[in-house]
């Protein structure tokens, strides 16, 4: 349902441009006892006053204009990338869908999931309940170029360290507030170093009643835990599926019970 109006909130020189820019809005920009600080603008109104002021700035008449007009920009840009995107629906009502692929698996080990906002550390648990891990490892996120992670348990057997705490981080601060897909990285078991790609795909509504976090998708069984890491998987495979290797016996007895009832697809 498009939205028919979203709040802004300008400064006392920012209001004065935008009025000499769309005099018919001049009234609501008054900053008075009938007016209030925070104003309510239809999406077309508030795109009027971003291009109009966009245009303005190389003609204004002195620095601070000029600096009012680039400010009445920025926030009008935000404001709509907010409403049109994550802000459209309600943080109580709200979903982010993430898409998450075991990178070097092929055929590719993905699933997709819906969940509420919550700490990155909570994410975690999902994408391992998702996946099929038993969260015996420790783990990181690495999003625009920096680590997020537990600092206590990283830490912990790392000397120098440095990560992001994802145990304060919501998964609302990181993702785009205009809701494009956006990826990142995460890594669980260090020593096996099981990479996964992150996408995230946007927000939707939640359902009236409906329960989460919600796997709604996905191909193909997750790894055993240890198993050596992508190339240590792709021989287990080969021993499992095939009576005669050498290794087979061994493998069938190690493996966990899912492989052995459910077979390795």
């Amino acid at each position: 349902m498009p939205l028919k109006s979203i709040n802004i909130s300008f400064t006392l020189s920012q209001r004065k441009v935008v009025a000499d820019l769309l005099p018919k809005l001049a009234d609501r920009l008054k900053l008075d006892e009938k007016n209030p600080r925070t104003i309510s603008f239809t999406p077309k109104e508030l795109e009027s006053i971003r291009d109009k002021a966009e245009a303005a700035r190389p003609h204004a008449e002195n620095g601070m204009i000029r600096s009012s007009l680039r400010h009445v920009v920025d926030a009008v840009t935000k404001t709509l990338e907010e409403a049109e995107g994550i802000g459209s629906i309600p943080a109580s009502e709200r979903l982010y869908q993430f898409k998450i692929t075991l990178l070097e698996s092929q055929p590719p080990i993905w699933r997709r999931i819906q969940v509420k906002d919550s700490t990155l550390d909570k994410f975690h648990e999902r994408i391992q309940t998702a996946m099929g891990w038993t969260n015996s490892h420790l783990h990181q996120f690495k999003i625009d170029g920096e680590r997020w992670g537990d600092p206590e348990l990283l830490d912990d057997g790392f000397e120098d360290f440095e990560c992001v705490d994802s145990t304060v981080t919501k998964i609302s601060k990181i993702v785009p507030k205009n809701g494009k897909r956006f990826q990142f990285l995460y890594e669980y078991d260090f020593g096996d170093g099981w990479e996964h790609e992150v996408l995230f795909e946007g927000c939707l509504r939640s359902e009236k009643g409906g329960r989460y976090p919600l796997c709604v998708e996905g191909e193909r069984n997750c790894p055993p835990e240890d198993v050596g890491g992508v190339w240590g998987y792709a021989e287990f495979l080969e021993a499992f599926a095939n009576p005669k290797h050498e290794q087979h016996d061994d493998f069938v007895e190690w493996a966990p019970k899912p492989y052995l009832l459910i077979g390795i697809q």
